[in-house]
């Protein structure tokens, strides 16, 4: 009698598991959860692969030339000042005082600065990863002005003009293939690199390595009238190019033939003609008022290297953050596609297997991993369209055999086709895509809410 009646329920148990809309619910809602799990990975996948892109182009970049920050020319003038320092006699306890002497430094940046750089970048590749490099030469001109010591109470006979020194800073010393000089005063003068330890500066956004010349000749030396100076820059980097705004009028044009280029730093590019059909030509004019920093510095030099402008030589396409974000909506993506598969189920009482919802799922899955590979040797488009393709096609001919016949699985295949292409105009969008999704998403539950009407949820 126990037999039979444990027989009984169990037969009413699993009646109840097949026919319960509740059962189906909660097993359809469970097997989503699980394939998150290999959502999951394929999303660290991504990652592992943008991270190997990065290490790839940083090593690139570090053998033909890190990107390229210039800081100078400045001029580097020592003077003598003076502090009393009282010696007690140990035996008769006598005070003396006595002057010791030190040698300070003043830094004086120049009154006028023109910049004119010509940047012919190029593609390096590496296997399947590719970055932006680039060979420039740059022309500096302008002037300095005759330095006012009198703010620091600094008097001229102080003022060590004999070892004056011209000071250039630059963020990528390995790229320059050229001896770096300076013509100040009609008098050529080259510049030596100065060692120091390379450490985090607060505010710093960038390491700089310095260059100085050899002590100036007096008619190169701004004692009693300004002088101008020239110098040439060649350099290969990679990137970025920058400049700091040293000049108390700095004016500065920038040219290539690059076209996906992004300006970069405090100050923006004035000429409305920046952008032509061969590439760009940009140009800047900074006044000293424009930049938060003086004209000259006492003791210190600081680093100004967060206040430089300049151009960024994008590389148009990333594949692996709009594959991450593509897979961010791989939930919305298999939730909707059970959703569509236990409407269809309810409505017209063709059952599903647990192992089919599973194999649907998977296959969803797989889409991203197709994406991701893809578009490794092809354009993000392209890969969308094969990978979003073979996926429709896989599952609408699943679903052929599931559904015994070619109404409900040419629906699936429209579904999937209108969800794959709303999340596609989505990733492209950056300012719309919040409104976008969120009106897509309105739709789609309108919709829901329309077909799930009928079902009479009495009954189960």
């Amino acid at each position: 009698m126990n037999d039979q009646t444990s027989q009984n329920t169990g037969s009413k148990i699993i009646y109840w598991i097949k026919n319960s809309i509740s059962a189906r619910m909660f097993m359809v809602g469970a097997l989503i959860l699980i394939l998150l799990i290999p959502l999951l990975f394929v999303q660290e996948l991504i990652r592992e692969r943008a991270i190997r892109q990065e290490n790839v182009v940083s090593e690139i970049n570090d053998k033909w030339g890190d990107e390229v920050l210039v800081y100078g020319p400045v001029l580097k003038i020592p003077y003598r000042t003076f502090r009393e320092k009282s010696i007690t006699n140990s035996q008769t306890k006598e005070v003396t005082t006595e002057s010791i002497e030190e040698v300070r430094y003043a830094y004086f940046l120049p009154k006028e600065l023109n910049i004119k750089a010509l940047v012919n970048p190029e593609m390096k590749k590496r296997g399947i990863y590719k970055t932006a490099v680039y060979k420039s030469r740059t022309e500096l001109t302008g002037s300095f002005s005759v330095p006012n010591f009198d703010e620091e109470d600094i008097a001229e006979e102080h003022i060590i003009w004999e070892k004056s020194r011209i000071i250039f800073q630059i963020s990528n010393l390995k790229g320059v293939n050229e001896q770096v000089n300076i013509s100040l005063g009609h008098v050529q003068y080259n510049f030596t690199s100065k060692y120091q330890e390379q450490t985090s500066l607060p505010g710093a956004e960038r390491q700089l390595f310095s260059m100085e010349s050899e002590s100036l000749k007096e008619k190169s030396l701004p004692q009693k009238n300004p002088v101008s100076f020239s110098m040439q820059l060649s350099v290969n980097g990679s990137s970025q190019i920058s400049f700091v705004p040293v000049g108390k009028i700095t004016e500065a044009q920038i040219s290539s033939n690059w076209k996906t280029n992004n300006f970069t730093g405090n100050f923006l590019p004035y000429n409305e003609d920046k952008i032509t059909a061969e590439g760009f030509n940009a140009k800047w004019k900074i006044l000293d008022i424009n930049r938060p920093f003086p004209q000259s510095f006492i003791s210190t030099l600081p680093n100004l290297s967060e206040y430089a402008f300049g151009v960024n030589f994008m590389i148009p396409v990333d594949e692996y953050q709009k594959s991450e974000r593509a897979a961010k909506y791989g939930f919305l993506v298999i939730g909707l596609t059970f959703l569509l598969f236990f409407l269809i189920q309810t409505l017209s009482n063709i059952p599903i297997h647990p192992f089919q919802y599973v194999m649907i799922g998977l296959g969803l899955v797989m889409f991203y991993t197709l994406l991701i590979s893809i578009s490794e040797h092809s354009s993000f488009l392209k890969a969308y369209l094969i990978a979003g393709t073979a996926i429709i096609l896989l599952i609408t001919l699943y679903s052929k055999s599931i559904l015994k016949g070619w109404k409900f699985p040419l629906f699936i295949g429209l579904a999937l086709s209108a969800l794959y292409s709303f999340i596609y105009i989505i990733i492209q969008l950056e300012s719309y895509a919040l409104l976008v999704g969120s009106i897509g998403l309105f739709m789609i539950l309108a919709g829901v809410m329309y077909a799930s009407r009928k079902i009479d949820w009495e009954n189960y």
